[in-house]
């Protein structure tokens, strides 16, 4: 042989064994590029029935995606408050959150409605999910798509909302001068005004700590955070209102789902309505037991008369039309929200 010839093959034998030895760093960069970190954070507490339900969610994700996507849940705050999530979930910083619909007040009223605003919307659970789950829960998934950048993948909740105060509120008298935790949203300060109590604005994660240092005398909420957060060590009166509902939109960044393959979009989707309609299930069926479990815990339930109900609804029914002030578009989602109760 030439040695030249052999000068040639043996350049090629090199150039061919590097090759080889560069495919499992290039197919390893490959299988990197496809794989998809899916942060999940929010505010809901430690083994709550939403909480308990974004765990599985993620372990669905995982599993089903063949580890394509890296789904981490982060509950309880733990990656900041609501107003963090929320801009976290608009930005991109983060995949997905939860929040009631009306946490898009500023920049989309016409959907906030969807989350109990201005309460006492929802009369009862069949009206909310003839509301979420048919054409109206779509059209506010496709305009929080279109003005935040979110879309709602499937809707959770956490039900009815109650007054835990840390003296017995047993008629709307009792709600006179209240120091009430509200959201830092407009409606929940209108709505509280109008009852007579002194709505106090706050984050979410410092509900607690305000009811111990005597910040704020009460909070309104669903019996499943009363636990999880244990709210109950700080407040020993449960008020039965029922005046607002809160669903809980399983929010995904928009731009992050458009990234995905096809068929990880699908299965994103599929996943959370499969799981979230379970959750709903499985809240339903507790609450009952986990207002039993207050009891043990020290908490003394209240309930206000039918008469007295009904004033609060009265009381606080002109926001309907001041929020539906708003715009056009706000007015008919109210409309048509209420027409399906």
């Amino acid at each position: 042989m030439k040695s030249g010839t052999f000068a040639l093959n043996r350049r090629i034998f090199v150039q061919a064994s590097a090759v080889a030895l560069a495919m499992p760093a290039i197919a390893g960069r490959a299988f990197a590029q496809d794989k998809f970190v899916f942060k999940i954070a929010h505010t809901e507490g430690i083994g709550t029935p939403i909480t308990n339900a974004f765990d599985k969610w993620a372990a669905v994700l995982n599993e089903k995606s063949g580890g394509r996507i890296d789904a981490q849940h982060f509950p309880a705050a733990q990656l900041g408050g609501l107003a963090e999530a929320l801009e976290g979930s608009r930005m991109g910083t983060i995949q997905a959150t939860t929040a009631g619909p009306d946490s898009e007040e500023a920049i989309a009223p016409e959907i906030a409605a969807f989350g109990g605003a201005p309460g006492f919307i929802y009369k009862n659970e069949a009206h909310v999910d003839a509301v979420l789950q048919g054409p109206l829960g779509q059209k506010c998934s496709d305009i929080a798509r279109e003005k935040t950048g979110v879309e709602f993948v499937a809707y959770g909740e956490t039900g009815f909302r109650h007054i835990l105060s840390k003296n017995a509120v047993t008629s709307l008298d009792g709600l006179k001068g209240l120091k009430i935790r509200v959201p830092q949203l407009r409606i929940w300060v209108d709505f509280w005004t109008l009852l007579g109590a002194a709505p106090t604005p706050l984050p979410y994660s410092e509900q607690y700590s305000a009811l111990s240092t005597g910040i704020i005398d009460a909070i309104d909420s669903d019996v499943f955070s009363i636990v999880g957060f244990k709210f109950y060590e700080q407040a020993k009166h449960l008020t039965l209102t029922g005046h607002w509902f809160l669903p809980k939109a399983v929010r995904v960044n928009a731009a992050w789902l458009d990234s995905l393959p096809e068929d990880l979009q699908a299965l994103v989707r599929d996943s959370a309505k499969e799981v979230f309609a379970e959750q709903r299930q499985i809240n339903r069926s507790k609450a009952s037991e986990t207002l039993e479990e207050l009891k043990t815990l020290g908490v003394e339930v209240h309930e206000l008369s039918k008469e007295e109900l009904a004033k609060m609804e009265e009381l606080t029914a002109p926001l309907f039309d001041e929020f539906g002030s708003k715009s056009p578009e706000t007015a008919e989602m109210i409309k048509q929200i209420r027409a399906l109760g």
